[in-house]
């Protein structure tokens, strides 16, 4: 049976190709355009795009409704079927525009990937995301092992995380010149740090406790003091392997080189959350808490901004749509507060308002 088709695969690298040069899209990105992909040739049989029909897409997606998750053991989500089929629907529509192609397929060929209108809004409605609480965060923090340098770093991981909201990819990458800890900041340039979309910005060390800070400090001077290290090395080395007493190959210590990917931050947090005998959270649920914590904290429009600023948001608005969701328990508790205590001073609450409905607007321009 075949597994690949050789004309398929070229045009696949320039496909990739363009998302990645021309649309921007990350890697992440492209790995999951190339997942949808090879999800469709697995159904053809690797038949040649050449001979694409629409009706291959119409029973493409009959098949793909039937497919079970491997993970969950259930019918694929509305979300994994709508990620799949839109990304082959923009893919065909581009090859449709492709020398050797515009002869054999139309770009409303394309349109025989959609979904309905009804599993579309089902597929991309907005759901409470699950975040852990500061107290969960600190609890996980305290339970973690300190007994070797090793653990210590995973503790700093941690912590670093909690302090900043940093995106784990950046973490990995971010090294000892990029911390100040005179000033409480990071800062995130993108010459050197993995950030999104590239940018450059500074983040200052969020109020989630001086104990927190303290583990990050500890840390910093133990990597500067005892182990040498200079200010381009990095503030999370990875674990170096070699050989033991034994002969075997076994964590040793640490090196001086950056992990290659944010995988073991993910696994910090896994086994962080088991020790504290707490469900996992992933490190990106650490901004929904700090998001849900600048909302009780800030008061004035100007205070939000900075705490929007310091996730490295552009835009307000980013934090308030993609990460400022009330909770249902947080929303019950407003509604209850302002019906049996309303305040008249409401200037604040009204200019915040304003300045959200003025973001929107411009937003749509």
């Amino acid at each position: 049976m075949r597994t690949n088709n050789p004309d398929n695969e070229r045009i696949k690298h320039r496909y990739f190709a363009y998302l990645r040069e021309a649309k921007r899209l990350s890697e992440a990105s492209i790995d999951g355009v190339a997942a949808a992909l090879h999800r469709f040739e697995a159904y053809t049989g690797h038949r040649e795009f050449k001979a694409f029909h629409y009706q291959q897409a119409v029973a493409f997606k009959r098949h793909l409704a039937d497919q079970v998750s491997q993970r969950s053991g259930e019918r694929l989500s509305k979300a994994t079927l709508y990620s799949t089929l839109t990304a082959l629907r923009n893919f065909f529509f581009w090859l449709a525009g492709q020398p050797g192609f515009r002869s054999r397929l139309t770009y409303s060929d394309a349109d025989y990937f959609n979904i309905s209108d009804k599993d579309a809004r089902i597929a991309k409605a907005r759901r409470e995301p699950r975040k852990p609480t500061l107290d969960h965060l600190r609890h996980a923090l305290a339970r973690m092992s300190v007994t070797t340098e090793i653990e210590r770093r995973d503790r700093a991981v941690f912590a670093f995380v909690l302090l900043t909201g940093t995106r784990d990819g950046a973490v990995v990458s971010l090294k000892l010149k990029h911390v100040d800890l005179t000033e409480n900041k990071v800062t995130f340039d993108a010459r050197d740090v993995r950030t999104k979309f590239a940018k450059t910005f500074d983040t200052w060390f969020f109020p989630v406790g001086n104990d927190v800070r303290q583990v990050v400090v500890d840390w910093v001077e133990y990597l500067l003091h005892e182990k040498r290290f200079g200010p381009d090395d990095p503030l999370f080395p990875a674990t170096e392997v070699a050989l033991n007493a034994d002969q075997q190959f076994a964590a040793v210590g640490l090196s001086r080189r950056h992990w290659s990917n944010a995988t073991p931050v993910r696994t910090i947090f896994r086994e962080a959350f088991i020790r504290a005998d707490l469900p996992y959270f992933n490190p990106h649920s650490v901004r929904n808490t700090l998001v849900g914590l600048g909302q009780k904290l800030c008061r004035t429009p100007e205070q939000f901004k900075a705490w929007s600023q310091n996730l490295g948001h552009e835009k307000v608005l980013t934090t308030f749509s993609a990460y400022g969701e009330v909770s249902g328990a947080r929303q019950s508790e407003i509604i209850r507060d302002l019906a049996e205590a309303p305040d008249p001073n409401e200037c604040e609450l009204q200019e915040l308002a304003q300045e959200l409905v003025k973001a929107a607007r411009r937003a749509a321009t």
